[in-house]
């Protein structure tokens, strides 16, 4: 439940919501700092260890989101409406999601040779998650509307990016490598990167249905 700005006055500042979003939003980037680190891990023994580290993070984003969820279920004034705070906590789980199965996806195929295009789309998931880090924090003041809208049009433009990159290095990919098992290998990872990008995109836009609500 949303509240009027003029009553807004008269209820007890959020120091649920907003922190839990924070964090949310804090563990994205770590955990997109780590996967650009699987991607340039200098052995494979370091990117097994990186992996371990993100399915650690994973198990705090499930936490968090966990307890948001639980929050919604039991707090009577909530700082914006709760259909937009479960959205908002399942859209930037599902980014920590393909995160952490790109991941493992590198693990479980046995892909030893990193394709330069999957390093490109994780350098484009911590470039949004940075932005979006950015956007959530602002949520608590929500004075800062024109840089948290510049936050999420550069997400927009991050998730396009990652569109032509995934597109091309695919159609590369089937011109150029002969081994059948190899293609779906590579294949799949980025197919994992690049719908992480869609879902920073997600979490874009409920920022912005949030935002318009609020002002």
């Amino acid at each position: 439940m949303s509240l009027n700005p003029i009553f807004q006055y008269f209820v007890p500042k959020d120091r649920k919501f907003f922190p839990l979003f924070e964090q949310s939003s804090a563990n994205l980037v770590e955990i997109s700092k780590v996967l650009v680190e699987v991607m340039t891990a200098p052995s494979l023994e370091k990117r097994k260890a990186l992996i371990r580290q993100i399915e650690k993070l994973e198990h705090v984003g499930d936490e968090i989101t966990h307890t948001i969820f639980q929050e919604v279920s039991t707090t009577f004034i909530t700082p914006f409406d709760r259909e937009d705070i479960q959205q908002l906590a399942s859209a930037l789980d599902d980014i920590i999601d393909y995160i952490h199965g790109s991941a493992k996806r590198i693990e479980l195929y046995k892909v030893e040779n990193i394709h330069p295009a999957m390093v490109k789309l994780a350098d484009l998931i911590l470039e949004s998650a940075v932005e979006i880090n950015a956007a959530v924090s602002s949520l608590r003041s929500m004075k800062n509307i024109i840089k948290t809208r510049e936050a999420l049009v550069k997400i927009n433009s991050l998730e396009n990016h990652a569109d032509d990159i995934f597109d091309n290095a695919v159609a590369r990919l089937f011109e150029d490598e002969k081994d059948a098992i190899q293609i779906i290998k590579i294949k799949e990872v980025l197919s994992a990167l690049e719908t992480a990008t869609d879902k920073c995109e997600d979490v874009a836009n409920v920022l912005e249905s949030i935002i318009i609500k609020q002002a």
